[in-house]
C-alpha cells in the first residue's frame, strides 16, 4: 500500500511516520503531486498556524490538488481545520471540503486545550472496534463546531467536532499518532478503508 504524507512544512510529520511503522506500513513524505495522486491513502497532517500553512499550500499548488483527491484522505489537527471552509485563525480561507467554519475557544477556558479528552458519538468506519469515551490527545485553540459532517465530538466548554467526514475525506482534531493503542487503531482503520 502506498501512503503519502503531505509534506508542506507544517510540522509533526515524523511521529506519524513512526506510528505507521509500528503498524507495519511505510509512509512517504511528499509534496509531489504525482506521488500524492497515485497514493492509495493520503494523510494531511498539520501543526502550526492556519494562514501560514495555507500560504505554503498555495505556493506549492497543493491547495488546488487536495480537493480533487479521490482516495481516502485523513486530515489531522490543523490538517482537518484546513479542510474546512474558513478559520478565524489569521482569517484564513480553507479548502472548503467540510461545510463548517473553524472558530476560537472563548477566554472562559484554558487555551489551547492541551492533553487528553474523550471522543464520543462515534459514527464512521474510522472508529471500528473503538468505544465511546475513549481518550485522545489534543492540542488546539480553534475548533470546528458540530455540523452535518460531524462523526465524533468532544466537550471542552462546548461540544465540538473532534472528527468530520465527507465522502472520501476524513478529519480528526486529535492526534491519533500520539494517542497510544486507540490512536493506532484509528490509523489502522483508516488504512483499511
Amino acid at each position: 500500500m502506498k501512503i503519502a504524507i503531505i509534506n508542506y512544512g507544517a510540522g509533526n510529520i515524523q511521529s506519524i511516520q513512526f506510528a505507521l511503522q509500528r503498524l507495519g506500513y511505510e509512509g512517504v513524505l511528499t509534496n509531489n503531486p504525482i506521488e500524492i495522486l497515485t497514493a492509495d491513502k493520503v494523510i494531511f497532517p498539520g501543526v502550526g498556524e492556519a494562514s501560514s500553512a495555507m500560504k505554503k499550500l498555495r505556493e506549492s499548488g497543493l491547495d488546488q490538488l487536495i480537493p480533487t483527491l479521490k482516495q481516502p484522505v485523513l486530515g489531522i489537527c490543523l490538517g482537518m481545520q484546513l479542510l474546512c471552509k474558513h478559520s478565524e485563525e489569521g482569517n484564513t480561507k480553507g479548502l472548503g471540503i467540510f461545510n463548517v467554519d473553524v472558530i476560537k475557544f472563548s477566554n472562559n477556558v484554558k487555551v489551547p486545550q492541551m492533553g487528553w479528552n474523550t471522543i464520543t458519538n462515534l459514527k464512521s468506519e474510522l472508529f471500528s472496534e473503538i468505544s465511546d469515551d475513549e481518550h485522545m490527545y489534543l492540542v488546539h485553540s480553534f475548533y470546528a463546531p458540530k455540523c452535518q459532517e460531524t462523526i465524533a465530538f468532544t466537550n471542552y466548554e462546548v461540544e465540538y467536532s473532534s472528527a468530520l467526514q465527507k465522502n472520501n475525506f476524513y478529519g480528526v482534531q486529535f492526534h491519533p499518532e500520539k494517542s497510544g493503542k486507540i490512536g493506532e487503531q484509528i490509523l489502522n482503520n483508516f488504512l483499511k478503508i
